[in-house]
């Protein structure tokens, strides 16, 4: 199951979400609900997950508000992934 991004948060004080960033949530979101929870839990460590690699550190703390806030919809639970 791929993690729908029905949700769109926008860290950007311009009103403009970073597309750099955005690329990266979308490719996350690929890798399905369980996935994301382990980029979720490894960005929250301060743990490198490939997909901050170019990213400064405020663009990678953006895509894990972002991720948390996509997950935040599914609840503590993940259904077939």
């Amino acid at each position: 199951m791929h993690v729908a991004r029905s949700l769109r948060f926008d860290p950007a004080p311009s009103g403009t979400f970073d597309a750099r960033v955005e690329s990266r949530v979308e490719a996350i979101c690929q890798k399905g609900c369980r996935r994301v929870r382990d980029d979720i839990s490894a960005l929250r460590r301060g743990d490198p997950i490939p997909e901050c690699l170019g990213l400064s550190p405020d663009e990678c703390r953006s895509l894990l508000a972002e991720l948390e806030q996509i997950m935040a919809v599914y609840g503590d639970t993940c259904r077939i992934d």
